[in-house]
């Protein structure tokens, strides 16, 4: 058995998900950072409390599967998920990705404080939302292709009113689906450049380590084993789209045949088993860690 734990990014996050979560960490991200975490839903309309909440979810997931002796063989995150994968591989510690997520956050906020955000097309390629996304883009609506999530599932970033005008397009044109996503900011697109050249500055004083299994990076999808490209992924994925799909494919080519789906949400793992039904999936949203643990002993004995 080869074990895949994936991190999802914002779009899962949900009033009271840091129920579980210990006191001690909730109060840790004031400590580092200051911001009381609310965990309710206005606090997630904030670009912020979003960010260092579904971190703090994810940070608190991996010491669990930690204290049933689970290790991953491989991590992906998709987007803010990253920085989990990142401490679960083991290249960042636990205080300094509360660190870099929040000015992450903080930095994504200030830029496009609003009129920004993503949208999902569902049911065309990613070259047909690309002729449509070329139709619109303009220096007053700048809107751009952005995450790959499968082959039929484009993700695209920028004004609100282009998105609009780009979904509006599609539906046109036979998607099957288009939706405005819960993501306040128009990440993986051009626009977040000057994000990008302050986590560059930030992290040249953090040390880091080389991970303990595979990462498969954002940026291109590729694997990745030392800690030059997972920093490079942590500095720049925001620029870049998130090659999901790639990501997935190179993942059974390393003989991936079970993935973990970290809190929040499922919506990775039914892209799982869309693409590659015979793979082994949980979720642990849907499931407690004495199951989990049940499960994942089951298979290893084969």
């Amino acid at each position: 058995m080869r074990t895949l734990w994936i991190f999802p990014g914002q779009g899962g996050q949900r009033s009271g998900m840091l129920k579980e979560v210990p006191q001690e960490m909730i109060q840790r991200v004031k400590e580092l950072t200051g911001v009381q975490l609310q965990d309710d839903e206005k606090a997630y309309h904030d670009s912020i409390q979003i960010q260092l909440g579904i971190l703090m979810l994810q940070l608190f997931s991996i010491r669990q599967l930690q204290s049933i002796k689970q290790k991953p063989d491989a991590v992906a995150g998709h987007s803010l998920g990253i920085f989990a994968a990142a401490v679960a591989s083991g290249v960042i510690s636990e205080d300094d990705a509360i660190k870099i997520v929040y000015i992450r956050s903080m930095k994504m906020q200030e830029s496009y404080p609003t009129g920004y955000g993503m949208g999902a097309i569902v049911g065309l390629t990613r070259k047909e939302v690309s002729n449509l996304v070329s139709q619109v883009n303009n220096n007053d609506q700048p809107v751009f292709t952005s995450n790959q999530n499968s082959e039929l599932q484009t993700v695209i970033s920028g004004s609100i009113v282009g998105i609009k005008k780009v979904l509006t397009l599609a539906k046109e044109n036979s998607a099957q689906k288009t939706v405005l996503l819960k993501v306040p900011v128009p990440s993986h697109s051009p626009l977040m450049q000057k994000v990008a050249d302050v986590l560059e500055k930030e992290l040249a004083n953090i040390e880091l380590q080389n991970p303990q299994c595979t990462y498969l990076a954002n940026y291109n999808g590729h694997a990745i084993r030392k800690v030059d490209g997972i920093k490079y992924d942590m500095i720049n994925n925001l620029t870049h789209p998130v090659y999901w799909d790639t990501m997935m494919d190179v993942a059974s080519e390393l003989g991936i045949d079970t993935t973990l789906e970290i809190k929040p949400g499922q919506t990775f793992t039914k892209l799982v088993k869309s693409k590659f039904p015979d793979f082994r999936t949980i979720t642990m949203n849907s499931m407690n860690l004495d199951d989990i643990e049940f499960l994942l002993e089951k298979w290893k004995r084969g």
